[in-house]
């Protein structure tokens, strides 16, 4: 009964968390405080203890940091959205190799202030506060203390997850849909696949399923009530029920009610096809190289 306790006590706090995030921008009538991976990482690091986000507590803080503040620079740039989208996926690599981290939900703190176009300096003061309360209630409650400081980085996994993620923002932009480019959620998602030893279909299939559901949840609770607090309070719990009942743990799935309520109007309505087209293009290309081309380059 004891660890039932304290893993409810740790939903509690960490949905807690996110709305009082959610509560603040409310008051402040400040969208761009909303930061959705917040809640991916509150899930993971608070309630999951992911090992690969907790071995180095201190890159909590200031990784997604760097990366937002890059992204927001970026937005600033006078290219085009799909460029601007291809840039940062190129320097977040580069960023991870660098300081040896796989800290994955980096990617959608830098790829936010592009897809919500976010010009205030609220955005940086925002991830700036959050990410350090991430990252000081690890340390004083020594959830990274079991985990192995040292990470390995495995430098064709972060190549493969370029090109195949470079080949996406070439394809929707040659079909004239660039805001198909970066769906953070699922980027998060194929870039821990990829550091995975195998990847069965049937994983393949449960994930493609909870984050479109999580997707539709956040939009169709977002078009019914009006209210970025309330759509929060009722699609979070949703979303961790609709994971109990894949059996499937999934941080990346908890940012998309928050990412429904900021999203800019044209995509919006097509968050959740576009989810799907895009867990299916890249769900597969990773089953496919974690089951067929891994195991020619091993042999």
């Amino acid at each position: 009964m004891k660890p039932q306790k304290l893993k409810l006590t740790d939903y509690l706090i960490g949905f807690a968390f996110v709305l009082l995030m959610v509560g603040i921008a409310t008051i402040l009538n400040d969208a761009e405080i909303i930061l959705p991976e917040i809640a991916a990482l509150t899930t993971g690091l608070w309630i999951y203890h992911e090992p690969g986000w907790l071995n180095q507590p201190a890159k909590i803080f200031w990784l997604p940091s760097i990366t937002a503040i890059v992204g927001f620079g970026i937005n600033r740039l006078s290219l085009s959205y799909s460029l601007k989208i291809g840039l940062l996926l190129l320097i977040m690599i580069v960023l991870l190799c660098l300081f040896r981290s796989t800290l994955a939900p980096s990617f959608a703190t830098g790829l936010l202030p592009i897809i919500v176009n976010a010009t205030k300096v609220s955005f940086i003061i925002a991830i700036l506060s959050f990410t350090f309360i991430l990252m000081l209630v690890v340390i004083l409650r020594k959830l990274n203390q079991q985990h192995p400081h040292h990470v390995a980085i495995n430098y064709r996994v972060m190549l493969v997850f370029l090109g195949i993620s470079l080949l996406w923002v070439l394809v929707v932009s040659l079909l004239d849909r660039p805001q198909m480019a970066a769906i953070p959620p699922v980027l998060v998602v194929f870039f821990e696949i990829l550091q995975k030893p195998m990847y069965p279909g049937k994983m393949a299939i449960k994930q493609i399923v909870a984050l479109t559901g999580a997707a539709t949840i956040g939009v169709v609770a977002y078009i019914f009530i009006d209210s970025r607090l309330l759509v929060t309070l009722i699609a979070l719990p949703l979303v961790w029920l609709l994971l109990y009942l894949l059996q499937v743990r999934i941080p990346a799935a908890y940012a998309f009610p928050l990412l429904a309520v900021i999203l800019p109007q044209p995509m919006f309505h097509v968050l959740p096809f576009v989810t799907f087209l895009a867990t299916c293009y890249f769900f597969s290309a990773a089953f496919v190289y974690q089951n067929f081309i891994k195991m020619r380059l091993r042999n």
